[in-house]
């Protein structure tokens, strides 16, 4: 479709949004120039490649000028834009999917059309599951407000966040007798006939590849079969163990004494087996129950079994085995914390992890884990819709996913309360679906509480983690939102939400 033909919106009350605000992580304004072209299209790789983005044609950056002088539209070079139509076509590698164009109708106070109707055109850009480059031009990512082309080593690094490469698909320089074990045996034999050395076998299953003449297996060869991969993998400055921990209370106490309520567990060997182990271990802790230190009552876990086992599938199966860092199952009074090394990969982002379900980062393994004979429940993808299902049918708190990029080790954590979710979190849950944020007057008014019952209901919330205090607010302004919501928002409204009307001046 032609952008001509795009259906145009009045986009006064919009333009009045975007008129105060500057440029930031997702949002950015560009007059339509003849140099515009290559320069949207490397904002659209970069918000591709980064957390998405808006990118406004026909508004002058607002460093430049202000006001409702800003508005050039869209008809100061109808040829440039025809131009980057047909670019958007034909100028990423690979082609960058979801962008949406519209039009909006405005008055334009500058350039040729002066003072008569013309168009502002917006492009919305969804975060990309893959790794996009401009072609002849390099691979970007976005800055707070602007664009950087990225290194080699850079652009590698993002293909391995992403999930578009797996580090379990890698060789290693491991003897394959390593291998011959006995989780190799029970695989063979559920697997059915294989014929040939145990090289041929590994090899014709994609499970080893030929390096210089010599079979070496791959790294998710290593984690299904041998005794024990974690050693192996330490030599590779990675590891692939899985750390149990019961605490005495609600928190990890900061000091010299630990207030593990016992010694920590550590889970080894081959997968098929540190899945059942570490279910094991946490199942069997839960049905014991916790002693509350504060009372000394016996508190009773009441998380569905399935989705415990399914939370700690998913770390095992789905964990960035680059990093050198073991996964965590942290049990506390009132909940679980399952931790395991890297991000999610794709598109998915905690805000969207419920609708959008998994994506299998290590293929090799979830395919291979399946041929054991008593194999993991491994849903291709509908295991963490089952678990949201599941908390939600025994009234408790959905799990709460949440991604640590700013510690050494990146790393991913879902929690499972132990607390039955009140009536109100639905609704509130809901308002923050639609609105994003929430304060105390909202929660007023849904819940039919009085000022200071709703505030402290919030402060739980935020306590507990389920909410966050809305950045740059004043204690007297208080909102709250959920970690991560903004990106669960529409493209346009999260651009106009991280701004929160701020421009460089202020």
């Amino acid at each position: 479709m032609d952008i001509a033909d795009l259906p145009a919106v009045t986009g006064e009350a919009l333009l009045r949004q975007l008129l105060p605000l500057g440029e930031t992580r997702r949002l950015e304004f560009k007059r339509v120039s003849g140099k515009m072209v290559g320069k949207a299209l490397e904002t659209i790789c970069a918000f591709a490649n980064t957390d998405g983005g808006l990118l406004v044609l026909g508004l002058a950056d607002l460093k430049e000028i202000q006001g409702a002088d800003r508005v050039f539209g869209v008809e100061e070079n109808p040829e440039a834009v025809d131009e980057l139509q047909r670019k958007l076509l034909t100028e990423f590698v690979p082609a960058v999917d979801g962008i949406r164009l519209q039009r909006l109708t405005c008055a334009v106070h500058n350039g040729p059309a002066k003072s008569s109707q013309g168009h502002v055109l917006l492009l919305q850009v969804p975060r990309s599951a893959r790794v996009h480059s401009v072609l002849n031009g390099g691979t970007y990512t976005r800055l707070d407000a602007g664009n950087r082309i990225m290194s080699a080593r850079e652009v590698t690094e993002l293909s391995y966040r992403r999930g578009e490469r797996s580090a379990t698909s890698e060789t290693m320089a491991v003897p394959l007798a390593r291998l011959q074990t006995h989780a190799w045996q029970r695989f063979a034999s559920s697997r059915g006939p294989l014929t040939g050395s145990f090289a041929d076998q590994l090899l014709r299953i994609g499970l080893a590849d030929e390096v210089y003449g010599a079979v070496q297996p791959r790294r998710a060869a290593v984690l299904l079969f041998a005794e024990e991969p974690g050693s192996l993998l330490a030599a590779f400055d990675s590891r692939a163990d899985v750390r149990v921990m019961v605490y005495d209370g609600k928190h990890v106490a900061s000091g010299s004494t630990p207030n593990l309520r016992k010694p920590a567990k550590t889970v080894r060997g081959p997968l098929i087996d540190q899945i059942d182990a570490a279910v094991k271990i946490v199942l069997d802790e839960l049905a014991d129950g916790l002693t509350l230190s504060s009372s000394g009552f016996k508190t009773k876990h009441a998380y569905p079994e399935r989705v415990v086992k399914e939370a700690i599938v998913n770390a095992i199966v789905h964990r960035d085995y680059r990093l050198n860092r073991d996964i965590f199952v942290r049990i506390f009074d009132d909940r679980i914390e399952v931790e395991s090394p890297g991000v999610l990969p794709g598109n998915i982002t905690p805000a969207t992890i419920a609708k959008a379900g998994s994506r299998a980062r290590n293929p090799l393994i979830a395919s291979n884990l399946r041929e054991f004979p008593v194999p993991p429940n491994i849903d291709a993808g509908e295991g963490v819709r089952m678990m949201f299902a599941e908390m939600s049918q025994a009234e408790l708190y959905p799990p709460q996913y949440r991604q640590g990029t700013e510690s050494e080790v990146e790393a991913l954590s879902v929690t499972l309360f132990n607390a039955s979710r009140p009536s109100t979190w639905d609704l509130v849950n809901d308002w923050l679906e639609r609105h994003r944020t929430i304060a105390n007057a909202d929660l007023v008014r849904m819940a039919g509480v009085d000022t200071l019952k709703a505030s402290k209901q919030l402060a739980a919330w935020r306590d507990q983690g389920l909410l966050v205090p809305v950045p740059g607010r004043a204690k007297r302004n208080m909102a709250y939102m959920k970690p991560d919501g903004s990106e669960g928002e529409p493209p346009l409204l999260s651009a106009l939400g991280d701004n929160n009307g701020a421009t460089e001046e202020e």
